[in-house]
């Protein structure tokens, strides 16, 4: 396990801090667990972002920091390309919408992230990408009551 651990440290040495609210966080290691069938790589990935993410109560949740419901501005710094779209569970998921799922690499890449971070997002063609979050708008109807 040691072993697994230190490979998993040189692979990603400088990956953004991370946080995730504690009211999804059953939600998505359940999410997690399921995929382990169908993508295990994808779903090691989100094992391992939980792993060493910073838990938070709903009310102590940075409005500036992507999670379930975040409307997400990013930019992929190698096209310049911006894109925006929901944070969602798989359930409420519909790219048409820009609704992306955070049991895609795209979505497991964004979960936790703050407004500014920069990251290296694997696409399912196996492309590295650097992105850029530029705006998170905090989901309706959480963190206020």
């Amino acid at each position: 396990m040691t072993e697994m651990t230190r490979s998993v440290a040189k692979r990603n040495p400088r990956a953004p801090k991370i946080t995730i609210n504690a009211d999804d966080l059953a939600h998505i290691e359940a999410l997690a667990e399921g995929a382990m069938q169908r993508n295990p790589a994808l779903a090691d990935r989100l094992l391992e972002e939980i792993g060493r993410a910073r838990i938070v109560a709903p009310g102590k949740m940075p409005a500036n920091v992507v999670s379930i419901g975040s409307i997400v501005t990013y930019r992929d710094e190698t096209t310049g390309v911006e894109r925006t779209v929901t944070l969602t569970y798989p359930e409420d998921a519909d790219i048409a919408q820009q609704r992306v799922s955070v049991v895609t690499p795209i979505g497991v890449a964004l979960l936790g992230l703050p407004e500014g971070a920069v990251f290296h997002w694997d696409t399912r063609t196996d492309q590295r990408r650097m992105l850029k979050v530029l705006r998170v708008q905090a989901p309706v109807g959480r963190g206020d009551g």
